[in-house]
């Protein structure tokens, strides 16, 4: 595993290195101080991984990652509290206290690992994540954090029933809850597990689990209703493909 150490405090940077030898897998193939230079660093070495501080001269952390087409996996390194919803906010692996410890460094390197061998096929096992695709594909089990205006939550996949088009953003059903997430259809239905999550229109994901009744529609289609509600309606072309999926 390639790491990129990005962090303008060289006594931090030089603690990372000297805990990183207890892990043979991994490699450091760069520092960084500050923003401007990790996007070179990324660009040239292609990490697996960052290693990356919030407050640097310039720009922080959470900015960097805002600039990058593709990033690396990323876990967090920082003397603040504060910034850990936001780091979960971008699907940061994980979020260490300065100075970190050993244990944690450990756990968090793990996660990393589970999602490398994720991401890559046997054959691009060696490809790093950046060139193959930012985000790991996601599990129902999987919990991912959610954040509208001022309310945030952590939702486990499996409790989301719906997934609905809403203007730019994608509006998600879970609980008594319709948030909006700044993500298309699209680039959840890449990552969503296609065994659970289902299309079944252009503007509607529904979650398989969540079926509480199928009745015949009109034009050959279906009508669905989940629990709880509410009910949707499978286009034509998906109607086919659900008859086959269920083998109706």
């Amino acid at each position: 595993m390639n790491v990129l150490l990005v962090d303008d405090s060289r006594l931090a940077r030089t603690e990372l290195r000297h805990l990183l030898q207890a892990f043979p897998d991994v490699t450091v193939v760069g520092e960084a101080r500050h923003a401007d230079e990790a996007r070179t660093q990324i660009q040239a070495l292609r990490p697996d991984l960052l290693l990356l501080d919030v407050q640097m001269p310039g720009q922080t952390g959470f900015e960097l990652l805002a600039t990058l087409e593709a990033a690396p996996h990323v876990i967090f390194t920082t003397a603040y509290d504060e910034y850990a919803l936001q780091a979960f906010a971008v699907n940061a692996l994980d979020y260490l206290l300065k100075p970190v410890q050993e244990s944690r460094l450990a756990a968090a390197l793990a996660k990393a690992r589970a999602q490398l061998a994720k991401a890559a096929p046997a054959e691009t096992a060696h490809a790093s994540p950046a060139e193959e695709a930012p985000l790991a594909p996601l599990t129902a089990q999987d919990q991912v954090f959610v954040k509208d205006g001022e309310r945030c939550w952590f939702v486990k996949l499996a409790d989301i029933k719906l997934f609905e088009i809403n203007g730019s953003y994608t509006r998600i059903h879970f609980d008594q809850h319709r948030p909006l997430i700044p993500r298309t259809l699209q680039q959840l239905e890449a990552r969503l597990d296609p065994k659970v999550f289902f299309r079944v229109n252009r503007q509607q994901i529904i979650n398989l689990k969540w079926i509480a009744g199928i009745e015949p529609w009109f034009s050959n289609t279906l009508k669905l209703t989940l629990r709880d509600g509410p009910e949707v309606e499978v286009s034509r072309q998906q109607s086919v493909r659900f008859r086959e999926l269920l083998s109706l």
